[in-house]
């Protein structure tokens, strides 16, 4: 797969993930594994980048005597899974014509 394209792919997932609640880096990683292998040396960039480019906002919540850091959605996030859907239904439409097999050709 092109490497830009899984990139892309990814930052979305990640913003999925926490798209319903916040959550922590280990927990993304649980809760993607059902659909995508992702480790937490891919996790991790993709989440600084999301917070720098403003989709997502960082609070640390003490947790058995360390500091544990929650990921939140922000407008930003919300917008860009959108985006991904509606861009999505295209790529749909080319994989379709990409793949078509058996049709009449003039």
């Amino acid at each position: 797969m092109d490497m830009q394209l899984k990139r892309g792919l990814l930052d979305v997932c990640v913003l999925a993930a926490i798209k319903d609640e916040d959550s922590y880096g280990y927990q993304i990683i649980k809760d993607m594994k059902p659909y995508v292998e992702i480790s937490e040396s891919t996790l991790y960039p993709i989440l600084r980048r999301m917070e720098a480019a403003g989709c997502l906002a960082v609070r640390d919540v003490p947790h058995n005597g360390r500091l544990r850091k929650y990921y939140h959605i922000l407008p930003a996030g919300l917008a860009r899974i959108e985006q991904f859907a509606r861009e999505w239904r295209e790529i749909v439409s080319i994989y379709q014509f990409i793949t078509r097999e058996g049709e009449a050709h003039e």
